[in-house]
């Protein structure tokens, strides 16, 4: 008999953050959005603190770099592309030089012809041909990087989708559903390509500006060590670039704590009614709805009262706010700066007019230097962008595999005896209370009820009373805030959740169907069998969804959503060519088997809960081997007709006595005639319990629905 009771738990959570602690956080006003930055109290009175921080983040994301190096070489065919990517960068990072040093003998040449009035062709010969072999060498070494870059991309993607996907996979549901969880994985998992392969060219950038910096420096100096002025004007001309590099110091971008959060109505309302118009899933409603004119204006209103500056998500507000430029002293210097090396050069040849052509040909020589220089500089700053947020990338990608999970794992191996366990097992409750993350009302207080092995349990109730709840309990998708459940007498918390998950086959309410075909949406239910096609079919018989399977085009290997899509060319279907040929899309889309409406086949409530049923049996019922002990099912008959529904019960029923079953519903079915306990449920308590016979004999409230729902039939 079960053990209910009413008390109520209660609450005590205290915060722990408060945003108006301008001591801990600084709050920013940034169109629609409010962005609080955590300031760090161990540096912000340190002379020089947002230096030391962003080198002490960098420093702390070396071994996560140097792993990734490992990595990486340690993929086939790699090392030998990596090695060859690294060569061709270098060597094109030196045709600069090379080209300058050109540029620097011509220099010579010209200054020998005035001195002596005389040319050396052979060495102006050697000199075009020189630079003639640069432009060679720069294309083909572009080539060869263009060819290695597609294969080393596609292989490091390879490798860390494998990773990023493992990464997912371990994670229980309450982790899975933190939002923060969700935008740690969402940034290690790089939309723009492979945070590897990005690592990888911004380290090659970085090497490629260093040897270029390096090289064209030294060829300059070299070149216009001997002649007058040569060192005043390169320190004027390289001093505008070098200013530049350091009002861009964001190379040593900070990786901070922040949070950002909009309440303004209309911009939340504005973002809603655009989800609304583009995604299908509100498609039907939206046209039967006559919806469009009016949203089309709400829109209109709503935007306009949002304003074009801030109708942008944050991230972009964030990027614009950040590289706006504003008026400064510096910044009114700096034109000025770069025409010094000009008036420089006219005072110069004033004074000296005779080595007038040879200070043109060094002034012009380092202004080319420079403003490749220059471009360099800025090409290093928008591809890279900052060493720290890369590095930091980095980390994420590495750290997201050791996001802790709150369900922890236990240490007992269960079952004691695998063939016990075809016969069922025993569930017991014990004054178990719950809340879900983030509420502070309780889905389930002070529940208590026990089950021996092999007996069937019905828990009833209104929608929202808890009847889930249990179910998600027990498979250990979240653990009681207070109380115990216990699986043969073992706190399923002691248990390995491998084992535990092993033992039970879980339907529930929302279920869902994999982006997969039929057939492996049903062999899911038992991956130890997901190649076995006769268990597969057995189970879809058993679960009345083989009639109208075998109906499809392609039998179990139809699609229900496929998760690849069709492409098509970018004229509109209906639009007249330049010749005046209406486009259609037909005969193409005939050709190739392409559907014309996206998606998979369109099926009922009904066949997709069959689908359902038939993965439950896949893992519980088909199997000879299989080591289910405890079915849950979770409003498993809400999208059957009564036929369905019949059967289904009756197959469930043949069950009882091998296997423990729980089913929770809102109807009182023919199936509560035959259990063992019945658990009457409202407002997150038991209120009643025992046998159907036992409940209708107290004239309580389950006698009383149960009487309603009679009456219905009558």
């Amino acid at each position: 008999m079960a053990r209910f009771g009413s008390r109520r738990a209660t609450s005590n959570r205290k915060g722990v953050f408060n945003p108006e602690d301008k001591t801990r956080v600084k709050h920013t006003r940034i169109g629609v959005w409010d962005l609080y930055e955590q300031i760090n109290p161990d540096f912000q009175n340190i002379p020089g603190s947002s230096w030391i921080e962003k080198t002490l983040e960098a420093y702390a994301c070396l071994p996560y770099l140097v792993r990734m190096i490992r990595d990486i070489l340690s993929i086939r065919s790699c090392f030998v592309l990596i090695c060859s990517y690294g060569v061709a960068e270098v060597l094109l990072s030196l045709i600069p030089a090379a080209s300058l040093w050109y540029s620097g003998q011509l220099i010579n040449i010209l200054q020998t012809a005035i001195d002596t009035r005389q040319v050396d062709v052979d060495k102006l010969f050697r000199i075009c041909a020189g630079r003639v072999g640069c432009s060679i060498a720069r294309r083909l070494l572009h080539y060869v990087l263009n060819e290695i870059k597609g294969p080393l991309s596609r292989r490091l993607k390879a490798q860390y989708s494998l990773h990023i996907f493992r990464a997912r996979a371990r994670l229980d549901l309450p982790t899975f559903e933190d939002p923060l969880v969700q935008r740690q994985l969402d940034e290690a998992s790089s939309t723009s390509g492979s945070i590897a392969y990005d690592s990888v060219m911004m380290a090659g950038n970085i090497v490629a500006t260093l040897v270029q910096v390096i090289t064209q420096v030294s060829v300059v100096a070299q070149v216009l060590g001997g002649q007058r002025d040569g060192l005043l004007l390169a320190i004027l001309c390289f001093a505008t670039s070098i200013s530049d590099w350091l009002k861009r110091s964001i190379v040593l971008g900070s990786e901070q704590v922040w949070a950002a959060t909009t309440k303004d109505k209309d911009y939340i309302q504005m973002v809603g009614m655009k989800y609304v118009v583009n995604n299908m899933e509100h498609r039907k409603e939206f046209i039967t709805g006559n919806l469009a004119e009016f949203m089309s204006k709400e829109f209109a209103e709503v935007s306009r009262r949002v304003g074009p500056d801030n109708a942008i998500d944050f991230n972009s507000v964030w990027r614009i706010s950040r590289t706006q430029h504003r008026l400064s002293l510096w910044g009114f210097l700096q034109d000025p700066l770069r025409e010094l090396p000009q008036i420089v050069f006219t005072l110069r040849a004033v004074q000296y007019p005779a080595s007038m052509p040879v200070s043109l040909a060094s002034l012009n020589l380092l202004q080319q230097s420079t403003s490749q220089f220059s471009f360099m500089v800025w090409r290093f700053f928008e591809q890279t962008s900052s060493i720290t947020e890369q590095l930091a990338t980095v980390r994420k990608l590495y750290e997201i595999a050791n996001i802790p999970n709150r369900i922890e794992d236990g240490t007992v191996p269960f079952p004691e005896d695998a063939q016990k366990i075809r016969h069922g097992v025993a569930l017991e409750f014990r004054n178990v209370s719950f809340r879900y993350p983030g509420s502070e009302q309780y889905a389930l207080q002070n529940i208590s009820f026990k089950l021996s092995a092999g007996q069937l349990c019905v828990i009833v109730g209104a929608n929202g009373s808890g009847k889930s709840t249990i179910l998600k309990l027990i498979a250990r998708l979240y653990d009681p805030d207070e109380g115990q459940i216990l699986l043969d007498d073992h706190d399923i918390r002691t248990l390995k959740l491998f084992d535990l998950r092993q033992a039970i086959s879980v339907l529930f309410q929302d279920y869902t169907h994999f982006p997969l075909s039929i057939r492996d949406n049903i062999a899911l239910g038992d991956p130890s069998n997901f190649r076995n096609d006769a268990h597969v079919e057995a189970a879809a018989r058993l679960g009345g969804a083989s009639a109208f399977i075998e109906k499809q085009p392609e039998g179990y290997d139809t699609y229900l959503d496929r998760p690849v899509q069709d492409y098509f060319s970018g004229i509109p279907e209906g639009t007249k060519t330049l010749f005046g040929r209406s486009v259609d899309y037909s005969a193409v889309r005939g050709a190739g088997g392409m559907s014309a409406r996206a998606g998979g086949p369109t099926l009922s409530g009904g066949q997709m809960q069959r689908l359902a049923v038939s993965r439950t049996f896949m893992r519980s019922v088909v199997s000879e081997d299989a080591k289910v002990g405890l079915l849950l099912f979770d409003e498993p008959s809400a999208s059957l007709d009564p036929t369905a529904e019949h059967d289904l019960f009756a197959r469930l029923r043949e069950l009882r006595g091998n296997k423990t079953m729980v089913f929770s519903s809102h109807r009182f079915g023919n199936l509560t005639r035959h259990a063992d306990l019945i658990l009457y449920m409202n407002d997150s308590v038991i209120v009643e319990a025992g046998t159907h016979d036992e409940l209708l004999k107290r004239q309580g409230e389950y006698a009383r629905i149960w009487m309603l729902q009679a009456q219905a039939f009558l």
